[in-house]
């Protein structure tokens, strides 16, 4: 599946992402909050399973280009969480973006579009993203997009060490029917002028 909103296309991976995206994995402004893929291999071995999560599940991280010009900006989208958590088994929207594209909205256009695609497409009941504690940048898109937060269910990252200081995330979470609730007037503007779903 590839998205568009009235900006943005969210589009399957290419060969030719993979040079821009081990770029803005080596930004330190990128990962400061996240984590980094180790090298040029690692890379390519995440590519190739994001392809895969698409095959399996019809879903996935989807690369963000502008509509009216090529170019990789980073990626947004859904994928189903591969950890044990006390939130788990759950789909996350997750998202990354190079830096020249901060501040413009991009990622709220993106992850409004993921949403609307999780929860009219897939039917799904739940989604959930977490950032670590002072990636306040993040933690604003997702209260934008309608999510909410709960101190509870703050948790200690399963993939990260011990010692690593973003182990300790948050999460936001948002329903389906909250979706509907809080995105109500947005809701017909999203499925009718800037959402369509077409064959990945």
């Amino acid at each position: 599946m590839e998205l568009r909103t009235k900006r943005l296309l969210l589009r399957k991976w290419k060969d030719e992402d993979v040079q821009p995206f081990a770029r803005m994995n080596d930004d330190p402004r990128v990962v400061r909050y996240l984590a980094r893929i180790a090298d040029r291999s690692a890379i390519e071995a995440w590519i190739k399973a994001q392809h895969e999560h698409f095959k399996k599940y019809g879903y996935g991280l989807w690369v963000l280009e502008r509509s009216d010009v090529a170019g990789f900006l980073g990626f947004c989208g859904l994928v189903n969480i591969p950890y044990r958590a006390h939130f788990t088994p759950a789909v996350e929207i997750a998202w990354r973006l190079h830096p020249d594209c901060w501040g413009r909205g991009y990622a709220t256009e993106a992850a409004l579009a993921a949403l609307a695609f999780g929860f009219q497409y897939l039917k799904l009941n739940q989604i959930v993203a977490n950032a670590a504690v002072d990636n306040a940048a993040s933690r604003r898109v997702m209260e934008r997009i309608g999510m909410s937060f709960n101190p509870k269910d703050d948790f200690d990252h399963p993939l990260k060490a011990a010692h690593d200081p973003l182990r300790h995330q948050v999460l936001y979470r948002l329903t389906y029917q909250d979706w509907t609730e809080t995105l109500a007037v947005d809701l017909v503007r999203v499925s009718s002028r800037l959402f369509y779903v077409s064959g990945y």
